[in-house]
């Protein structure tokens, strides 16, 4: 009988639906797991580095002195003001006396440029000065014997005026000796003349010779202040134009650090307030302070923004300088660029705790 018409199944139909076994491996056992892995490896990881971060800040914050009211706190790097040594002229290195590193004295001669042009006209000068002078010796000098000459006719002219009258002298012979008396006047005031010529000559060749005397003199270059030498830009030889850097120097009188406070410290904070400065490579090692300068515009905000809220946000720029007293003597341990916390007083009535007293002098690295 026909299986259409006795609504049978054939066996082979057991085979069309496909079983799981006999599906293909097109995904390879066990991928699914290594995501969930790498997820567990990164929360992990994730929840280390939040942990780490939550200690980090948990010691940094107890191992900050305990600030009482009054004291304001604020991290920024120590400073010191930059000084460069440039050339006053154009010209060529002789000679460094100087390097990085080294300590100067103010006014210690750390370079000198070739000035054998400068000298060669400073010896110009010096002998049109000579030749100047002796062109007043000998003005002088006739102006000397004009004068005897003027004595000598006036003595005439008085003898024969005296003469005249009594018939012993001519008038004629006066005339002549009156003439004399005159020419020989005139001639003293050409020699006169003469020396004050002279001495305007011999005057400016003076000043030509003092002036290549100081040109000479600003070619030795000199450290304006006490401190170590930071960089040096140039080298022998090198010729530099007119206020080229030869070398970089920090003023070791000037070491300060700026910190910034919010406004509500800010606004607290005088300049001549008394600060302090702790280093992070000396932290047990407070150094005393003032506060120097005090800003009058807030930064990190739009100048624009005047709501309380946003106002609050306002951070103003405090310096406070170390005591250059305090400094003197230790100037080759100034260092710019190390990073550290200041503390200023914004109460006067405020005293600084225990940790924050100021250290000898002799046991930090000032």
């Amino acid at each position: 009988m026909d299986d259409a018409k006795t609504g049978t199944v054939p066996a082979q139909v057991d085979n069309v639906i496909p079983t799981a076994a006999s599906l293909p491996a097109v995904i390879p056992p066990g991928t699914p797991k290594q995501p969930r892995r790498q997820r567990r490896t990164l929360a992990l990881s994730l929840a280390l580095l939040l942990f780490g971060g939550m200690a980090g800040g948990y010691w940094w914050w107890h191992s900050r002195p305990s600030l009482p009211p009054g004291v304001a706190y604020g991290n920024g790097r120590l400073e010191a003001d930059e000084v460069d040594i440039d050339t006053k002229f154009a010209g060529r290195i002789l000679k460094l006396y100087a390097d990085e590193g080294d300590l100067v004295k103010a006014r210690q001669v750390v370079a000198v440029m070739d000035t054998s042009d400068l000298k060669a006209q400073q010896q110009q000068y010096e002998q049109v000065t000579r030749e100047a002078q002796r062109t007043l010796d000998q003005a002088k000098d006739n102006y000397a014997q004009q004068q005897a000459v003027v004595r000598f006719d006036q003595q005439e002219v008085d003898r024969t005026t005296y003469l005249v009258p009594h018939g012993y002298a001519t008038q004629e012979t006066l005339d002549q000796q009156r003439q004399a008396l005159a020419s020989a006047i005139a001639a003293l005031n050409a020699d006169a003349a003469a020396i004050a010529g002279a001495e305007h000559a011999v005057a400016a060749a003076t000043h030509q010779v003092e002036y290549y005397q100081v040109n000479i003199a600003d070619n030795s270059l000199a450290a304006p202040k006490n401190g170590p030498i930071e960089y040096r830009v140039a080298n022998v030889g090198e010729v530099l134009p007119a206020g080229g850097k030869v070398f970089t120097m920090l003023d070791a009188s000037y070491v300060y650090m700026d910190i910034y406070l919010p406004t509500a410290e800010a606004g607290r904070v005088r300049i001549g307030s008394d600060a302090r400065i702790v280093l992070d490579a000396y932290p047990g090692h407070v150094i005393p302070a003032k506060v120097v300068f005090v800003a009058n515009q807030a930064q990190f905000t739009p100048k624009t923004v005047e709501t309380r809220e946003e106002r609050d946000k306002l951070m103003f720029r405090i310096r406070v300088r170390i005591d250059p007293d305090r400094l003197k003597g230790r100037e080759r341990m100034v260092r710019a660029g190390l990073p550290g916390d200041a503390y200023v007083l914004t109460a006067p009535s405020a005293a600084w705790p225990e940790s924050l007293r100021p250290s000898q002098p002799a046991a930090g690295p000032q």
